[in-house]
């Protein structure tokens, strides 16, 4: 069993994908070719921004980012604790101080009341300047952003949407990456859409903005290659990448996140009584990056997650460390009574398979698997 069957995803796709490779290795256009220009617009279409720029990564999308929004010294940059290091680590790259804020506990995204509360911290002690906030949208759920839009908008701050694993999901229909000033995205092989290595997209509605991110995609230029205007970076989506994108894009729109919501639909129906599942909000639509449960302890998660690997069923446990309890922010001392809830997430949640490509068998197999090892510890605690 694989937890996230890429080998079935090809299967289905190899002809489209092997033929779009092909097309692209005769043409020869290894670098901007027009598969990317091409892949930019269906993206930009796709989620509802004017302005689309692929680039090598998701963490350079935020590099990029903070870039264009002149983060630096001085400034506060608000991220939840409870996500993947590269959120925090692009504020540090430019100096900045990253703000850790704690997460809802069924949503797992950053909990707006004690966003605000962290602000009004900052701006208190006039050590550091407020500038920025970057909610992520973990696990496929997009962030709160009716709320935090409107606190972003009360104290003056821009907003980056770390949309590396929330791509198709959507609020009320608005769909993720299209939220705040900037929107990000990942193209990881693991993400709902994943291409054959790295890649990433940045997502805008300001032309300035947006011919801000064509200038430091590509070495800081200016009118062209050879003249450099800012001190840039190195971060293309190379054609072959685009080529391998666009087929999976239209399979994904087409039946991937439908399957992906429908697996998810089936996990919660099995299991939600007898273990914490995730919670999607009203008007909101998840795109399952990961399917996430919450068990009791940290005691009983390891146990659930050796029983299923000795039933030939893979898990993963994101996060292990919530990023203010990581060794580089090992001088963090910043609201840490505020942040419980990502320390406690960290010891008890376990992730289980999701991909487009399970099938219903596979799906009640994990679940009566699960339920039986849950009954077996009730009967041995009792």
């Amino acid at each position: 069993m694989e937890y996230i069957d890429l080998k079935a995803q090809y299967k289905r796709l190899k002809d489209k994908i092997d033929n779009n490779i092909q097309n692209a290795i005769s043409n020869a256009e290894f670098i901007s070719g027009p598969e990317v220009e091409q892949l930019e617009e269906k993206l930009a279409e796709y989620v509802g921004r004017k302005y689309c720029v692929t680039c090598a990564n998701g963490t350079d999308a935020l590099t990029i980012a903070m870039r264009v929004l002149n983060v630096k010294t001085n400034d506060a940059v608000f991220v939840p604790s409870f996500t993947f290091y590269s959120t925090s680590e692009v504020v540090s790259l430019e100096g900045a101080t990253p703000i850790f804020v704690d997460v809802d506990e069924r949503t797992f995204n950053i909990d707006a009341m004690k966003l605000e509360k962290a602000i009004k911290q900052v701006i208190n002690e006039g050590k550091l300047n407020p500038k920025a906030i970057i909610p992520v949208d973990l696990f496929g759920q997009v962030a709160n952003f009716p709320e935090i839009l409107e606190i972003a908008e009360k104290y003056n701050l821009k907003v980056v949407e770390d949309g590396a694993q929330g791509f198709g999901g959507s609020i009320n229909g608005k769909m993720a990456c299209s939220f705040g000033d900037i929107s990000t995205t990942s193209f990881f092989p693991a993400k709902p859409l994943g291409c054959y290595g790295d890649g990433g997209a940045i997502f805008t509605d300001d032309e300035e903005f947006y011919k801000l991110m064509l200038s430091l995609r590509v070495h800081g230029k200016g009118s062209f290659k050879y003249e450099n205007v800012r001190v840039g970076y190195n971060s293309r989506l190379d054609t072959i990448q685009a080529a391998i994108l666009l087929p999976k894009f239209e399979a994904f729109k087409e039946y991937e996140l439908d399957n992906r919501n429908k697996f998810a639909k089936m996990y919660t129906e099995k299991l939600k009584d007898i273990i914490k599942t995730p919670v999607v909000p009203e008007g909101y639509v998840s795109s399952w990056a990961q399917y996430t449960l919450i068990l009791d302890s940290e005691e009983e998660r390891n146990n659930l997650q050796d029983e299923l690997k000795k039933a030939g069923i893979p898990t993963m446990v994101y996060y292990p460390i919530p990023l203010h309890k990581q060794i580089v922010y090992e001088g963090y001392n910043f609201n840490l009574d505020d942040l419980k809830v990502s320390e406690e997430l960290s010891k008890k949640v376990l992730s289980i398979p999701m991909h487009p490509y399970m099938n219903e068998e596979t799906v009640n197999k994990i679940c009566d698997e699960i339920i039986k090892i849950l009954g077996k510890n009730d009967k041995l605690s009792n």
